[in-house]
C-alpha cells in the first residue's frame, strides 16, 4: 500500500509525525478518511475517534478541535488536543462530562450554549476513545 507523511500536532508537542497508509480523522459533517494521493483540501476538525494505520497496524486517539491540510503527499493536522487512550484521564473526563452537563442545564446565552456543548462533545468523545480501547 502507498504511504504518505503525517504530522499532528498540538499546542503542546507533535503527537505524531511518520509515514502512514492511511489516517481518519474526525471531521464537521463526518469523518474524512485519507490515502496517499489524495486530492488537496483544507477541513475543520470537531472531537472525535482519530484512526492512525501504519505499517499494518491501526491505533486509535482522541483529537478535539483543529483543522487539517491534506496534500497528495503530505497531511498536517493541528488540534487543541489529541491524545492515546492510556492517556487519558478517565476520571477528569467524566468530571468534565458532568460539569458540561450541568453548565448546559443553566444556559444564559447562545454563546454558552456552544461553549459547554463543545466541552460536552470532547469529554464523551475521549470516554469513547478510553473505553473502546479498554474491551479490546
Amino acid at each position: 500500500m502507498n504511504k504518505f507523511f503525517l504530522e499532528i500536532i498540538t499546542p503542546e508537542k507533535t503527537f505524531f509525525r511518520g509515514e502512514v497508509e492511511s489516517v481518519n480523522i474526525p471531521s464537521i459533517g463526518g469523518s474524512c478518511t485519507i490515502l496517499a494521493g489524495h486530492q488537496p483540501m483544507v477541513f475543520a476538525t470537531e472531537p472525535g475517534s482519530l484512526l492512525i494505520t501504519a505499517d499494518g497496524v491501526t491505533r486509535e486517539a482522541f483529537m478535539s478541535e483543529g483543522f487539517v491540510e491534506v496534500r497528495p503527499d503530505e497531511t498536517v493536522a493541528f488540534s487543541e488536543a489529541v491524545e492515546w487512550p492510556e492517556d487519558i484521564n478517565e476520571r477528569r473526563a467524566a468530571e468534565a462530562r458532568e460539569r458540561a452537563e450541568e453548565q448546559l442545564r443553566r444556559n444564559r446565552s447562545a454563546a454558552e450554549y456552544r461553549l459547554n456543548r463543545a466541552a460536552l462533545q470532547r469529554a464523551f468523545a475521549r470516554l469513547r476513545v478510553k473505553n473502546h480501547n479498554h474491551m479490546e
